[in-house]
């Protein structure tokens, strides 16, 4: 059986997509899903805040969620490598989501654990 796995999902704006990709291409070539949706975090999707208004709703925006699984060892170098690329130190910059994966299977060969990553 293969060594234990994480999925790290990276939630971002779309213009730091290509960013997540170079990163997670130095680490490793399991490849990446991502999906494209709109959201929004503590900022409630507004850049700057302004006024203590409580009635100005929530701003949805644009993101994108990229999404890969890697060997245990590998995780913290990832995420590293991800905060120092796409932090600038201000709202929006991301959101890095690990979690735990029982088991991985290639369908196509019947390969487990990181073999089938």
């Amino acid at each position: 059986k293969g060594l234990a796995m994480k999925e790290i999902e990276i939630i971002i704006n779309g213009d730091k997509l290509e960013r997540v990709k170079r990163v997670l291409g130095a680490f490793s070539d399991n490849g990446v899903f991502v999906n494209q949706g709109f959201g929004y975090g503590h900022q409630h999707g507004y850049r700057q805040v302004y006024t203590r208004d409580d009635n100005r709703g929530v701003n949805l925006l644009p993101k994108v969620s990229v999404r890969t699984v890697v060997a245990d060892d590998n995780v913290e170098a990832i995420v590293n490598e991800m905060v120092n690329t796409l932090g600038n130190d201000s709202f929006g910059d991301g959101k890095i989501f690990i979690k735990e994966v029982v088991e991985a299977i290639r369908v196509r060969t019947n390969e487990r654990g990181n073999e089938a990553l």
